[in-house]
């Protein structure tokens, strides 16, 4: 059994307000069979169903299908860095659609500060499973998956917001306990060469998110 997260962009960031209280939603494929992902590996849909509908059952209707923000290292879900909770989950043909509203802890105030400030968002689902290679070369996702969790992350497009939007006038952060000049951060990245700026915002963007 192995740590297993797959990462994807399609998806809808949403805000409805009631009685002047603003909530916030993130909505759309959370899940995806009988495709090659970018990670190189399949999920057959018979594997895929069976889980999502478990997991619906035993978290998503059971208001306990709580996720956190950034990557973590397993399958355990770590209550103080919790940000949302699925709200939704059904099977769309081929595709595990999802509904999270972004909760009032301290890591949702971020995915909200920085939703405000224009970052975009994926989601990551987190689970354990076996793969088996195929004679494709292909990594098929065995019976045994065991869905964890669904998490908030960056997108390919969240390293420029944050960098231009979420640092924008902030000289300082909390980081590891230490006080951290945000205004290096900023400096290294425009120090990067351009062949390299993407994964230098990506790195900084991680890296700002473990930190907190």
């Amino acid at each position: 059994m192995k740590l297993i997260t797959e990462h994807t962009d399609d998806i809808q960031i949403i805000t409805e307000e009631k009685e002047g209280k603003k909530s916030y939603f993130i909505e759309g494929v959370f899940m995806q069979s009988d495709i090659k992902n970018r990670n190189g590996r399949v999920y057959p849909n018979s594997v895929l169903v069976k889980e999502a509908m478990r997991y619906n059952k035993e978290f998503v209707e059971a208001n306990r299908a709580m996720g956190e923000l950034g990557h973590p290292e397993g399958p355990q879900l770590n209550l103080d860095r919790v940000s949302h909770i699925v709200k939704e989950m059904k099977i769309d043909g081929k595709n595990i659609w999802g509904r999270a509203k972004v909760m009032d802890t301290p890591y949702g105030k971020i995915v909200k500060n920085m939703i405000d400030e224009g970052v975009k968002f994926g989601v990551s689902s987190r689970g354990v499973g076996s793969l088996k290679t195929t004679k494709d070369g292909i990594n098929e996702v065995q019976n045994d998956f065991n869905l964890a969790a669904v998490d908030i992350v960056a997108d390919p497009s969240a390293p420029d917001a944050f960098v231009e939007g979420v640092m924008e006038g902030k000289e300082w952060a909390l980081e590891n306990g230490n006080w951290k000049q945000i205004e290096r951060i900023r400096e290294t990245i425009k120090r990067t060469p351009k062949i390299n700026l993407d994964e230098a915002k990506l790195q900084a963007f991680n890296a700002f998110l473990r930190g907190l």
